[in-house]
């Protein structure tokens, strides 16, 4: 048996598989997250990250099954930035990923300071609030005294096997997140440049996602009912967990998860850079990742549905209900356009500034017009995304779908209309099952990265149609024109 354990923004989820991907058991745990200064998005990794651990392990642990476990993986957000003592007590709560937007002015600086072009070449991308480097600065500049104090600056599954094993480690797909301190070339921390906030010997032992980082202590095995002794490997970030969980693994492989907001994983056998998406190391040595992502997707299908009094209890219900209301529109929507960019935009504009656009309306529309243009905005939302990867040279074989949105036909839809791919729907379980693969994988139980596969089980797949792709790849050109006519008026509102 394998135990995988998956740590989220909302919510941790936990799995029981045998060895022939059977999932055994399941458990979760939901949890929020603490905001207290604006752009500051935090958590405690006692309270949540551990607690839900705990009780999770605890709750499978329990199973007749529990006690058969012969390795544990774990991913969870990230990256994160966890300032730890010695004895691995946090400082403070933890600094989360990019929706985490305190470190503006050390991104500004440390880019000056080092050069844009430099940073570039150094990291594969440019800093962002999904940079966990300057965040590290931040602690220096505005908490020096928990800067000084901290042994270790690392991540959050890091944190987390570290309580397990005792072992502090990072997997390269991770710390190809920290930048400018990684350097994606040669897989090593770099600080140069970076000396006053930045010692590489606080920083975790980087190895790869599979190999074993350590065994579960006495300590961890009293409070989290996992047998002393069991190996954990290293682990990595929800992300390349959900790829995996996916059967996302070999050259040219894409996953497409369609959830809250969008995000890609493309896997390639060599390292890949361009300024539209986002490089780092995959979990696999000699593999790498393109990745790009949308700010909405099931959020603004959720706002519509409510904007349109379509909601009712139960989301699924809701869901069917407005996918019901625009059936009774046309492709197309009888004329309307929108925008969803009801955060900003991730790939391919990078503009936090946008906002939603509904262009087109008049008279004769109705709330399935409203509830079809929608969702088909979310569609080319996506499609923009995806189209990144080939402007960038990078070749897409496969494509593998999951997360809720897939079950809508609009959205998805829309997507292989406009991209002109064949999409792979999954019925996965989530990045926990991905993590209990790569604790196969890394124990030895599984023999290949591609033996992933025979875990998956696909429940459709979805082509272009014919009859509404002429119609849709227009609209996705004008979806491209309207953000290019409207971002200089988007921005001059914004300020």
């Amino acid at each position: 048996m394998f135990l995988g354990i998956d740590v989220g923004t909302y919510e941790s989820k936990g799995v029981l598989v045998d060895q022939d991907g059977t999932v055994i058991a399941h458990a979760r745990r939901r949890h929020g997250i603490a905001t207290p200064n604006p752009g500051h998005v935090e958590q405690d990794p006692e309270t949540v990250w551990w607690a839900d651990v705990t009780g999770i392990a605890r709750e499978l642990t329990s199973h007749p099954r529990g006690r058969e476990i012969a390795g544990v993986g774990l991913s969870a957000i990230g990256p994160c930035v966890v300032a730890t003592d010695a004895d691995l007590r946090p400082l403070r709560p933890a600094i989360l990923y990019g929706v985490d937007t305190r470190a503006t002015a050390q991104i500004d600086r440390i880019t000056a300071r080092i050069g844009a072009d430099e940073v570039f070449r150094r990291a594969g991308n440019a800093l962002t609030s999904q940079s966990a480097g300057p965040k590290i600065a931040w602690l220096k500049d505005e908490e020096p005294d928990v800067w000084r104090a901290a042994r270790w600056f690392m991540t959050s599954q890091s944190w987390l096997v570290a309580k397990l094993t005792g072992d502090v480690t990072i997997d390269h797909a991770t710390a190809g997140y920290f930048h400018p301190l990684y350097d994606v070339a040669s897989g090593e921390w770099d600080t140069t440049g970076c000396e006053d906030w930045a010692d590489a010997a606080r920083l975790p032992r980087i190895a790869w996602s599979t190999d074993v980082a350590g065994t579960v202590t006495a300590a961890a095995a009293a409070e989290t009912g996992i047998p002393a002794g069991t190996p954990v490997i290293v682990g990595t970030t929800d992300s390349p967990a959900e790829a995996v969980a996916s059967g996302v693994v070999g050259e040219g492989e894409l996953m497409a998860m369609y959830g809250s907001s969008g995000y890609f994983i493309r896997v390639g056998d060599r390292l890949r850079v361009d300024a539209r998406l986002w490089s780092a190391p995959f979990v696999f040595e000699g593999t790498y990742v393109l990745a790009a992502g949308t700010s909405t997707a099931g959020t603004a299908t959720r706002w519509i549905a409510d904007l349109l009094g379509v909601t009712v209890d139960q989301d699924e219900q809701t869901f069917a209900h407005l996918i019901e209301l625009a059936a009774e529109s046309e492709p197309g929507a009888r004329g309307l356009l929108a925008l969803p960019h009801f955060s900003g935009e991730r790939t391919p504009f990078q503009d936090p500034a946008s906002r939603g656009v509904l262009m087109g309306l008049g008279l004769e529309h109705t709330k399935a017009d409203v509830a079809r243009a929608m969702l088909e905005g979310v569609g080319h939302s996506i499609s923009a995304a995806i189209l990144a990867f080939r402007a960038a040279g990078a070749p897409i074989e496969r494509v593998m779908a999951i997360g809720g949105a897939t079950r809508n036909p609009f959205i998805i839809g829309t997507v292989s209309a406009v991209t002109g791919l064949e999409q792979v729907v999954a019925d996965s379980p989530g990045a926990a099952f991905g993590d209990a693969f790569l604790a196969a994988l890394g124990t030895g139980a599984v023999r290949e990265p591609g033996d992933v596969r025979q875990w998956v089980h696909v429940r459709e797949t979805v082509g272009p149609d014919a009859a509404t792709r002429a119609v849709l790849t227009a609209d996705h050109d004008d979806y491209l024109t309207l953000y290019n006519a409207i971002a200089p008026l988007q921005h001059g509102r914004r300020r």
